[in-house]
């Protein structure tokens, strides 16, 4: 079912409407409805709780691997030196 609506807006506004509208080759109505469907999406979108992500079988073996470890960046700079003698 299909209802009538009207807007009240400025004059350039309505321009800029029917000038979108037309390139895009819809009605201005179609235009807005689009609008309004994506602006729900946005909400929708928001209000869902994020997915957790899976990690693949070996990123998940070494997951708090080094949880207790003291490394920093020079055990790192000496193991490269190291490795590269």
């Amino acid at each position: 079912m299909q209802t009538r609506l009207t807007l009240q807006m400025d004059d350039k506004l309505v321009a800029l409407a029917k000038a979108h509208a037309k390139k895009r080759g819809k009605s201005v109505s179609k235009l807005v409805a689009d609008y309004i469907k994506f602006l729900d999406s946005l909400e929708k979108s928001k209000q869902e709780p994020p997915s957790k992500k899976k990690y693949g079988p070996i990123t998940e073996s070494l997951k708090g691997a080094l949880k207790d470890a003291k490394v920093d960046e020079e055990d790192y700079y000496r193991y490269l030196e190291e490795k590269y003698r």
